[in-house]
């Protein structure tokens, strides 16, 4: 049995769960990422806005990773923690790996797109960055959302 999630994990995982609210409430797939650096401080909350935006690369990570950047002042996120909703895609796999994020925590798995471990695991493969993955923070809240958000789509 894993390890249960410490308060602070399930608060961040919680604000992701905000965020991925927010993106529902746009008509966007409910996705939403925080980014904590070393401290514990959050320096980054997005979430999905493809819709909003019109953009295919505008999803809560990769927005998030941009944000944190900038916050940061660096590319290099290597002492930061992201926490998403729906564990991530190829793109924003290759973009955790590429910004050197040292660790993720995924709410829900992707059966459909995921990177981490789900459809295909990045971490797997002789890339210059690994990072330490973590599944199932407020996973039935993600889940949920996402379920809910995809019975409401088809009516």
């Amino acid at each position: 049995m894993a390890d249960a999630f410490d308060k602070n994990e399930t608060e961040y995982m919680e604000i992701a769960l905000l965020e991925a609210r927010r993106a529902a409430e746009a008509g966007d797939i409910p996705v939403g990422a925080v980014i904590v650096d070393g401290s514990g401080k959050i320096i980054a909350q997005r979430y999905n806005e493809r819709e909003a935006v019109g953009s295919a690369a505008s999803h809560a990570e990769l927005l998030c990773i941009e944000d944190a950047c900038k916050k940061k002042g660096s590319w290099r996120l290597s002492d930061c923690t992201m926490y998403v909703t729906l564990e991530p895609c190829p793109m924003c796999a290759g973009a955790i790996f590429n910004s050197r994020i040292g660790r993720v925590v995924c709410g829900a798995k992707n059966p459909k797109a995921g990177a981490l471990g789900s459809v295909l695991d990045l971490n797997s493969y002789p890339l210059n960055h690994k990072c330490a993955v973590r599944f199932g923070a407020l996973e039935k809240e993600c889940s949920a959302l996402l379920s809910d958000f995809f019975v409401d789509k088809r009516r």
